[in-house]
């Protein structure tokens, strides 16, 4: 299986996880056996799975793009209508 690999600084790493789970709306409390408990997915496995889903999203979104295109693309919508009173 291919690895797509991305390199942030290691000053930065902190930055990127908060920005990741501020703007995906990471809660820090979740709810486990009717108890609130602390979030069990950590900040970085939140923003991995972020990441994955938003490269999937894309995928699907351009495939779905693609085949609209090409659906299109072979349909005959030539139609003929005439007037019989001309």
């Amino acid at each position: 299986m291919a690895e797509f690999k991305i390199e942030i600084a290691d000053a930065d790493v902190g930055r990127v996880l908060t920005a990741v789970a501020s703007n995906y709306n990471r809660p820090e409390k979740v709810i486990i056996d009717e108890e609130e408990v602390d979030n069990p997915e950590t900040v970085a496995q939140f923003a991995n799975r972020m990441v994955r889903e938003f490269l999937s999203e894309n995928v699907k979104a351009y495939e779905i793009r693609l085949a609209k295109e090409q659906a299109a693309n072979s349909v005959d919508t030539s139609v003929t209508i005439n007037d019989p009173a001309v």
